[in-house]
């Protein structure tokens, strides 16, 4: 979630006192002398079937790693409640999905259920979607409480030296064993902000303490197996939300 699914948050933060959102996302790999058609069935689709509310799609196509060239599909803002209402579309809606959508795609497909971790992830000012980078964990098993605590200090880290930057942070919500536990998502408009140097371990230090990143390191170590980096890039022309994430009023 890939968040993804994010993955992903633009309406993402729930407001106080509502739960924490859920996104479904679907990951499709479009066959190769199809993808015409298919971005052409995605967009119609989504624009008949998936206008507004609950049901509402973003569409992110995948620019780096072994899953370059795919599409994932996200669904929500939503609730598990509401899930059952939000895919309640009647035969109609099936047959157009199979019909301009799977027939153009190959039959594989990977669908995952995030939550967003509302305190973990920074909204601080409207922003438009573009580009994300994903970062995901494989959290050890039986670690989760001690992740969180390594999880904390790195939110006191950007929270404090990079406040103005937008990130959202999301908890896979079934077990799995292909390392898609959490999800870090980075939100940026250019590509030059990849090229900008890591100044995480000496603002690690500048918050937590001179000497205290070889710490951290050995926290992490202990508490996640792997990480998984990819980019993705915002379809506004295959989605049918507008991309426009709201502040948090953090």
């Amino acid at each position: 979630m890939y968040l993804t699914s994010f993955l992903i948050p633009f309406l993402f933060v729930g407001q106080e006192g509502q739960p924490a959102p859920l996104f479904m996302n679907v990951m499709i790999t479009p066959q190769p002398d199809k993808i015409e058609a298919f971005e052409a069935g995605v967009a119609a689709h989504n624009k008949k079937y998936h206008a507004d509310g609950a049901g509402q799609i973003s569409v992110f196509w995948i620019a780096s790693g072994k899953n370059s060239g795919k599409y994932v599909w996200s669904m929500g803002p939503t609730a598990w409640a509401a899930m059952d209402e939000a895919n309640d579309y009647g035969e109609e809606h099936t047959k157009d999905w199979n019909a301009n959508v799977a027939a153009n795609a190959y039959a594989e497909m990977e669908t995952t259920y995030w939550k967003g971790d509302v305190g973990h992830s920074n909204f601080s000012k409207d922003f438009a979607l573009k580009n994300l980078s994903i970062f995901m964990l494989d959290i050890k098993r039986f670690k989760q409480m001690e992740f969180m605590s390594v999880l904390d200090k790195v939110y006191k880290v950007f929270k404090t030296k990079d406040p103005d930057h937008q990130w959202g942070v999301y908890f896979n919500e079934l077990n799995n064993s292909d390392g898609q536990d959490m999800v870090w998502v980075d939100f940026f408009d250019k590509s030059a902000w990849m090229g900008e140097e890591d100044q995480f371990p000496q603002w690690y230090e500048e918050v937590h303490g001179a000497g205290s990143f070889p710490g951290f390191l050995k926290e992490f170590e202990a508490t996640t197996e792997a990480d998984t980096q990819e980019l993705w890039v915002f379809r506004s022309d295959l989605s049918s939300s507008d991309g426009q994430v709201q502040s948090a009023g953090q």
